[in-house]
């Protein structure tokens, strides 16, 4: 029989006279559980009006006159954090309680849904399994938990959940936008009558509110808004492409008032909602002909966000230029969040796949919200663009998906349409595929399964001239097939998790039949490199990345393939930059990984920064993409590439569940981070110098990491917590003890002997 004892004098008590069960196991303090999430939301009670948070009124929400969180799927999900503060705190058992009242969960009573203790150790993702949730409804939840020993924890404080009116099978819910007063850093007097305010980035904003004096009512201020300043320090009228300015007459009347701009834009894909009105990106605004003291006037303009947590993540390192370009990548998720998911910038504001794939890492690296990552690749599943790879790209979105947030849901739920975006359709003889200038783009059958109406066409790298001397045509391509591959490996991941048995034997089957026909068909024996496709010689750097991130290279012909990539340098666009610095990093090639990142030549992210701009650009310069814009979330590869490969911290087995910590620090003599997860923050601080390196970090509970450190020499010295450890050395590495929850300091030297390695 089990015994459940619950108050904590009388636990202590039974401790010392061990009535029914272990002592020591009673006498220990189990974690409660925080950070509570319904369908992945941490803010389920969040309200606002016109998009300014207000206190939770529920009674307000259910009449309809504030914007909230409305859950809209039947079955939503549970998930928790559990505090790392104890070493090794890992969850054994839950149960959750689901009442209709605040007073009935008071009582510790579940009316609609009661799990029981359920003996797992799953702690996102769980799907609710009570009684059928009715729209337009409250409902109260907590939950609590048991270790290894028996001990249960305290129930969690409640959280409370919303339905929408119409529940639906499958839907990701999202907050709603909000709106953040903003006010200039600095006021400046550029010459007579003439003063600008910098706000520091640029934001798309809703509103613009000035307050100024007149003497008269006849006097006229031009009111200049831009993301571009001149060197005179004026906003810039001509700023090219498609980096934003707006110009409006603004009269004044006599006497001091505030007055509103109300922007106007040119369209787009997504629109806006009415409650927070039209937006436009600036930085910058210029008074024009205004004869008051602009230092005395108020200026503020309503920045609009995606709900977004500054304290979830940081970065900081010995390289000032990385820091620079780390603080930019991160800004350029929370910037371009201002429609609710992801879309290519302001130009057409058009959720393209590509933007998808880079904002989604991006995001989870510095933010510990998931559902803007996950609206957007759903709603691009249904809403394809015309590239090939981008159709292709879906797959991995949603594995990423999965991995990330352990919620099965999304991916079972588009689990044809996923098979569907292999475009497995368009196999040849070999196994490979052709996709651009085929028949069977005709065939709307084929088309109606990827949701397409019209023709799509291999992208390989955009703009046209970023490919390198990539050879278009409609032959079968080297990069096409990469993404082929990469999609019918994460498929066979995919129909693992959900039990589809035969169909991992399928996907893995055709995997292995599509590499030995990629080989045979792209691999360039003499050179010792891959080709663009089966009619030409012509060799790109996109050829060798993407056959060498998405793991087709063979292992005793990767050094010659990343001796050619390290040639080619930054021959590509912003957009496969991710996918260079994911082949870099796969080769643990860290110091060039580095060496691309903290750059500052034309090609390179401080580029960005140097020509003006506060959010990531879509291309590397205003020379390289005429049209280009300054707000692209496509151009932030570092935000996940610093966190995920630099620092090395990403997950293993979905929800984070298990992950690595496998740094590649480069050059850099020290750096620090905190890496959102779905079960809590990671923080580390590595330092290495000479023969030397250190680690501290920070582990979740309820999670296990694998630390893979830099081995100095074959000989290597390793402790945790000043206690001398065995660590297994492999290929120039230190594998160390699984570690689980808790704090570390970690500590590698060269040693004098080998007793310590195995």
């Amino acid at each position: 029989m089990e015994y459940f004892v619950k108050n904590r004098l009388v636990r202590y008590v039974l401790s010392f006279v061990g009535i029914g069960c272990c002592a020591s196991g009673l006498s220990q303090e189990m974690s409660v559980p925080t950070q509570l999430r319904c369908d992945l939301l941490l803010q389920t009670d969040y309200q606002s009006a016109y998009g300014f948070v207000v206190p939770t009124e529920w009674k307000v929400a259910q009449s309809g006159k504030h914007e909230c969180v409305r859950i809209l799927t039947q079955t939503p999900s549970f998930g928790w954090n559990i505090s790392s503060d104890e070493p090794e705190v890992m969850q054994t058992a839950y149960q959750i309680l689901v009442a209709s009242t605040e007073d009935g969960l008071k009582e510790n009573l579940g009316d609609v849904w009661d799990s029981g203790k359920v003996i797992s150790a799953q702690s996102s993702g769980i799907l609710y399994g009570g009684k059928p949730l009715a729209g337009d409804r409250l409902y109260f939840w907590k939950v609590r938990i048991w270790n290894g020993n028996q001990v249960e924890s305290a129930y969690s404080d409640a959280a409370v959940f919303l339905t929408d009116k119409n529940l639906q099978k499958h839907a990701t819910a999202r907050y709603p936008l909000q709106k953040q007063q903003e006010m200039p850093v600095c006021v400046r007097n550029v010459k007579d009558n003439t003063w600008v305010a910098d706000f520091g980035k640029a934001a798309f904003c809703g509103q613009l509110y000035l307050t100024l004096s007149s003497d008269s009512d006849r006097d006229t201020v031009v009111v200049h808004t831009g993301e571009a300043n001149t060197p005179e320090g004026t906003v810039n009228r001509k700023p090219g492409g498609s980096i934003r300015y707006c110009r409006y007459r603004l009269p004044l009347r006599s006497g001091t008032h505030t007055y509103q701009i109300q922007f106007r834009h040119d369209g787009g894909s997504i629109k806006m909602p009415s409650y927070i009105g039209e937006v436009v990106p600036f930085r910058y605004v210029e008074l024009e002909n205004y004869g008051g003291n602009a230092e005395q006037a108020l200026l503020v303009r309503n920045a609009v966000y995606y709900p977004y947590n500054e304290k979830a993540s940081y970065f900081e390192s010995s390289d000032s230029i990385l820091n620079q370009v780390w603080d930019l990548c991160k800004y350029s998720v929370k910037a371009t969040s201002f429609t609710g998911q992801f879309i290519d910038g302001d130009r057409e504001r058009l959720p393209y796949e590509g933007d998808n794939y880079i904002g989604q890492l991006t995001a989870y690296c510095v933010d510990d919200e998931y559902n803007l990552p996950r609206y957007s690749h759903e709603y691009s599943i249904t809403h394809p663009t015309w590239p090939t790879e981008w159709i292709q790209i879906s797959v991995m979105t949603a594995w990423l998906d999965y991995l990330y947030t352990g919620d099965l849901r999304s991916i079972r739920y588009y689990y044809e349409d996923l098979k569907a975006k292999c475009l497995m359709d368009f196999e040849t003889e070999n196994g490979l595929i052709i996709v651009s200038g085929t028949d069977k783009q005709k065939n709307p059958q084929v088309m109606a399964k990827i949701h397409h109406k019209r023709s799509i066409e291999d992208i390989v790298d955009w703009p046209i001239a970023e490919r390198d001397g990539y050879v278009v045509d409609n032959s079968c391509k080297s990069v096409i097939n990469a993404y082929y591959y990469r999609d019918l490996v994460l498929m066979s991941n995919i129909a693992e998790a959900l039990g589809y048995v035969d169909d991992v034997t399928f996907y893995k089957k055709k995997a292995a039949h599509v590499k030995k026909s990629f080989q045979q068909v792209f691999w360039d024996r003499k050179n010792k490199r891959y080709r663009d496709s089966d009619k030409t010689e012509h060799a790109s750097l996109h050829a060798n990345v993407f056959s060498l991130a998405f793991g087709l290279v063979n292992e005793k012909d990767k050094a010659s393939v990343m001796e050619y990539i390290r040639s080619k340098g930054m021959a590509c666009s912003v957009y496969v930059a991710q996918f260079l610095l994911e082949a870099v990093y796969g080769a643990e090639d860290g110091n060039y990984g580095l060496s691309l990142m903290n750059s500052t030549g034309d090609r390179s992210w401080y580029n960005m920064i140097r020509e003006g701009s506060t959010v990531s650009m879509e291309a590397w310069g205003n020379k390289y993409k005429p049209n280009q814009d300054w707000n692209h979330i496509w151009g932030a590869a570092p935000g996940n590439i610093i966190m995920r490969e630099l620092i090395g911290v990403k997950p293993v087995l979905p929800g984070w569940n298990r992950f690595q910590i496998k740094p590649q620090l480069g050059e850099l003599e020290w750096a620090k981070a905190k890496v959102p997860t779905i079960k809590g923050a990671v923080t580390v601080k590595y330092s290495q110098a000479g023969t030397t390196f250190s680690m501290e970090v920070k582990i979740p509970g309820n999670t296990e990491a694998e630390v893979i450190l830099p081995a100095r020499k074959d000989k290597n010295r390793v402790s945790i917590n000043g206690k001398q450890v065995k660590a297994r050395l492999k290929e120039g590495k230190l594998f160390l003890p699984v570690l689980r929850s808790g704090i570390y300091q970690i500590y590698t030297s060269y040693a004098q002997n080998e007793n310590n390695i195995q």
